[in-house]
């Protein structure tokens, strides 16, 4: 059984724990409304992009030719685009981020990374890597770039037949989605219908331009958009990653901090009660020195 002193020390160690969970939950939700707010405002912009990008290649009437990127050949080897966080503390995010990826076969994907969590978990598996990166807590334009460069340089030199990307989709603070996306080919890419930002069932983007004209013409705007669209994807990828981050890491030190309250109550009550035991065993040995004295 705990001593007293066992338990006062317990407590001192739990109030400080719960004080450094507390900041941090502070922290992490501060950098979690910034980041929320870039990465919802980032939908519609880059949504339009790919609908847009659709409906061009529509118009070229499926010309493969019209860029290497389109080119779709037998998948022999894959790369994966796996985003998590560079620090642990943010609940299941990466475990289920890690897990995604673990359905890929080592024998036939390569990795690239954006976060330590998913480069540690590449060469703890003794997968392949090819590609390490790292990026801020507000994702800059060119650290999306650098990955779409490494990316797309595999693709075109045949090294990968086929990239994908793994990433936390942002549903709300409480709730964050594993999502694997076809990045390249292009081909892979699918109209975006979510009502959420505009975009009609009814007009989806095979018949949303179909009446355009299009200066210059649509295989010199398509070759043009290509890369800007690219790291444009990759880029909302990444700030969908960070809200997700910094929303699982303030639930998370929420919860710890909470538990850790109960946990100090707990000890507080299991404390007075030693030491309401301790008074009365001393009360009832002086009641019976003086009986025995008198």
């Amino acid at each position: 059984m705990a001593s007293m002193r066992d338990i006062r020390r317990r407590i001192k160690s739990v109030k400080s724990t719960a004080q450094i969970t507390k900041a941090m939950q502070m922290v992490a939700a501060a950098k979690m409304r910034r980041s929320q707010q870039a990465a919802l405002n980032s939908r519609p912009y880059s949504h339009m992009l790919h609908n847009m990008l659709v409906s061009i290649y529509a118009q070229l009437e499926n010309d493969s030719s019209c860029s290497p990127l389109y080119s779709r050949r037998p998948v022999q080897k894959e790369a994966v685009i796996l985003v998590t966080t560079d620090k642990g503390l943010c609940g299941s995010l990466n475990t289920n981020l890690i897990r995604e990826a673990s359905r890929f076969n080592p024998e036939s994907t390569v990795f690239l990374t954006a976060g330590r969590k998913g480069a540690q978990f590449v060469h703890r598996t003794k997968r392949q890597l090819v590609g390490e990166f790292t990026f801020h807590d507000t994702p800059q334009y060119s650290e999306a770039r650098s990955i779409v460069k490494m990316a797309a340089e595999l693709f075109l030199e045949g090294k990968v037949d086929k990239v994908s990307i793994i990433y936390p989709k942002f549903k709300n603070t409480m709730s964050q989605t594993p999502t694997t996306q076809a990045l390249l080919p292009l081909t892979e890419l699918k109209p975006v219908t979510d009502k959420e930002y505009s975009v009609d069932d009814e007009d989806t983007p095979e018949n949303q331009h179909s009446d355009i004209l299009f200066e210059p013409s649509p295989k010199v705007l398509f070759s043009a958009l290509l890369p800007h669209y690219l790291n444009t994807i990759v880029y909302h990828v990444l700030l969908e990653a960070k809200a997700c981050e910094f929303s699982a890491r303030m639930v998370s030190m929420k919860s710890a901090t909470d538990n850790a309250n109960s946990l100090i109550k707990e000890l507080t009550i299991h404390y007075n009660k030693l030491r309401q035991t301790g008074i009365t065993n001393q009360l009832l040995e002086i009641a019976s020195a003086t009986s025995s004295l008198s």
